[in-house]
């Protein structure tokens, strides 16, 4: 008999306000589990204190202490639970003669119309009550009219799959409506159609925008125009070190970086796409803004990683994924001003969660509407990315067409994002 899959995730709270809460994960392996956990971590705002993992490639271990980030205190702890526990291959017999779990079919895609009156934080306030209410956008296409007045298209997913049932719409439609209020003219939800391929997309990006978006290096140019305060010239500093004298099976991989937001999950997640395997991992606890993180690592063959170029390769890889996360310009876009924020996506199609969430709050807190605002995906060097574009409304208390004020938005959007 399997083991019950209820045992699989346990989560302990903290005893006293401000303790971390404790999130331990026993079950059968799959290659990307850590990742895939960290992923959804995230997703409900919570922030990675310390770690542990280790595995044998047939049963894994990890425990997780977290603490919620300060833009996201509420957090859904049974839904968290559920979550992960949907994670968790099978514990029956089964999955040891398999060796993979089952498939799982992909979520249905909803369209969120709602036609209402602007207003500063509107789009914030949505995207956060589709947060809380475990909806995550898909794609989303903002427009606002001449009159004053904004017709938003989300298409978004249910984490929860009960969005086709009626009390899961009337949850939705009295949440919605109690942040629109009377401005709302109208508000629909349905299944989405052909229109959400149409919205796949995204409309072209100029050759010099691209450039500065995609680098894979980070040049000093781009460090000072998205890391703009002088405390950030620390991002510079990442340090990545391969050892292959301390282990006869496994490669020690030693990295000391600049902390932040979801620093777990773009480890993890770079390793899973270069299809590596952890066998014990160490995350520390914050020391002066900095983590120390030692990982024993194998090649998918179960080999040590012995080929110089391909440590070289994977170091390189690791310290632009710890250095530059996410990409956030400012730039004019004909007679407008475009805010746009770039990740990469896993190769698995997931992207980074929560970085709807984060611009909007960071705008909002600033006072600043915006006018427009899509999500696209984007391919260039082989891998794809997801681009976030925000025309700015001109009517507020910016000068949008100053390089002071632009560098503050910036700053105040990259600093949400890296939860600085």
């Amino acid at each position: 008999m399997g083991v019950p899959t209820d045992d699989a995730v346990v989560i302990q709270k903290g005893k006293k306000a401000g303790d971390p809460h404790v999130i331990t994960v026993n079950c059968p392996d799959k290659h990307g589990l850590g990742c895939d956990i960290c992923h959804i971590i995230l997703d409900f705002g919570l922030y990675i204190t310390k770690g542990d993992v280790s595995t044998d490639g047939i049963w894994c271990y990890m425990v997780f202490w977290v603490v919620p980030h300060s833009s996201s205190p509420f957090v859904r702890w049974p839904s968290l639970k559920n979550r992960l526990q949907s994670l968790c291959p099978s514990c029956s017999v089964t999955f040891y003669f398999n060796g993979q779990p089952s498939n799982s079919t992909a979520s249905q895609v909803y369209l969120l119309k709602f036609f209402c009156l602007d207003r500063k934080g509107l789009l914030h306030d949505v995207t956060q009550v589709l947060s809380e209410l475990e909806l995550s956008i898909q794609k989303v296409k903002v427009t606002t009219t001449p009159d004053g007045r904004v017709l938003d298209l989300f298409f978004i997913t249910d984490n929860m799959e009960l969005l086709h049932t009626q009390e899961r719409q009337d949850d939705t439609y009295k949440k919605l409506n109690a942040v629109l209020g009377e401005s709302c003219i109208s508000c629909e939800l349905k299944l989405a159609g052909p229109e959400y391929e149409c919205h796949q997309g995204i409309s072209s990006l100029s050759p010099a925008i691209a450039e500065e978006l995609f680098r894979f290096e980070l040049s000093d140019k781009e460090t000072r125009s998205q890391a703009l305060s002088p405390d950030m010239a620390r991002l510079k500093k990442a340090n990545v070190v391969v050892d292959n004298s301390l282990s006869p099976v496994h490669t020690l991989l030693q990295i000391l970086c600049v902390d932040h937001k979801g620093l777990f999950y773009d480890v993890l997640r770079t390793l899973k796409d270069c299809n590596i395997k952890i066998a014990y991992g160490r995350f520390s606890l914050n020391s002066n803004g900095y983590r120390d993180l030692d990982l024993f690592i194998q090649q998918n063959d179960g080999k040590k990683i012995l080929d110089p170029d391909k440590q070289d390769g994977l170091c390189s890889r690791l310290r632009m994924e710890m250095l530059h996360p996410l990409r956030v310009i400012i730039s004019s876009r004909g007679p407008d001003t475009e805010l746009l924020v770039a990740n990469p996506v896993e190769l698995s199609g997931k992207g980074r969660p929560r970085v709807f969430y984060d611009v909007t709050l960071a705008l909002k807190s600033l006072g600043i509407c915006v006018f427009s605002a899509e999500i696209g995906r984007y391919s260039s060097l082989e891998r794809e990315w997801e681009v976030y574009r925000f025309l700015l409304d001109e009517n507020c208390g910016f000068k949008l067409s100053s390089a002071v004020a632009r560098n503050q938005i910036v700053d105040r959007v990259r600093r949400l994002l890296m939860g600085w």
